[in-house]
């Protein structure tokens, strides 16, 4: 016996498609083509883009084609698109500052490019532009800018540098069709052995104020210990001229002193029991200085 199946024959030769057939082919093909048609002959410039066309046959075009949708023909015509927002570039370059010390500054930088040169632009520095130009434009500038000046004068006339590097650096990126919003020294630093011995130099300040005034300190004290002295000398020689001429002012000075001494014993919260003596009234020798 054998394992094979019977055998099918199939016979195409009366097979007819059936009517319309042809005609929805022919609108597949058709909308797809209008799709493809679409998709590669309109593109979109988002917003804050610029676009320019390059053509095959003419050419890179010097029309700037605002946002929105635009036609171009496929294959022939290629859209070249630019960012016309401004965006940051931080820089750091270490100078040489007037006075041969080594000065790292960071700088940021907001630029963006010329609307009306983007074909330009385009032609003789191409998308990447930024990259290209603005790394020795401002390696250039800051270095020409910081030799004007001390490293002290770097950090107290900060702000003549910082615009002395703007107005420079605007100038030069405008040769490039490049434009800048914003120019700022965002950091100033020193060398660590230029660091050091400015706090040396600022701790040896410190010292020799200190000991100026110690030594004013000491002057002062001195002087007023002369005033003092001088004043208690008078003040003992008036004393005995007082005594010598009027006898009864001893007495007085006695009996001021009583009072004093009976107003403090009675404010306090003890008792204590004082006799004349310790009032230093002493009438017993009042009364024999009368004999």
């Amino acid at each position: 016996m054998s394992d094979k199946g019977p055998e099918v024959k199939i016979d195409f030769k009366g097979f007819k498609p059936p009517k319309g057939s042809g005609s929805f082919a022919v609108v597949a093909l058709g909308l797809l083509g209008i799709g493809y048609a679409v998709r590669n002959c309109v593109y979109t410039v988002e917003g804050g883009h610029r676009s320019i066309l390059f053509s095959r046959i003419s050419g890179l075009g010097d029309e700037v084609l605002n946002e929105g949708w635009h036609f171009r023909i496929p294959w022939f015509q290629k859209p070249i698109i630019f960012d016309i927002r401004a965006r940051p570039y931080k820089f750091v370059s270490p100078s040489g500052s007037k006075d041969l010390q080594i000065v790292n500054i960071g700088l940021r930088v907001l630029h963006r490019p010329s609307r009306d040169k983007l074909a330009d632009l385009y032609r003789t520095l191409s998308i990447d532009y930024d990259a290209r130009v603005l790394p020795s434009i401002t390696n250039e500038i800051l270095k020409s800018v910081v030799a004007q000046f001390n490293a002290a004068q770097l950090i107290t006339q900060r702000p003549l540098v910082s615009q002395l590097v703007r107005d420079r650096l605007i100038e030069r990126a405008r040769d490039f069709h490049i434009m800048l919003d914003d120019v700022s020294i965002t950091d100033l630093s020193f060398s660590s052995e230029y660091t050091a011995a400015i706090e040396a130099k600022q701790v040896a300040q410190q010292e020799a104020q200190r000991a100026q005034f110690v030594v004013e300190r000491a002057k002062q004290e001195r002087q007023e210990k002369i005033v003092k002295a001088e004043g208690e000398g008078e003040a003992a020689m008036m004393l005995g001229k007082a005594v010598q001429s009027h006898p009864g002012y001893l007495k007085l000075r006695r009996l001021k002193s009583a009072q004093e001494i009976a107003r403090i014993i009675s404010s306090s919260h003890n008792r204590a029991y004082l006799d004349a003596r310790n009032l230093m009234l002493n009438l017993g020798d009042f009364n024999q200085e009368k004999k």
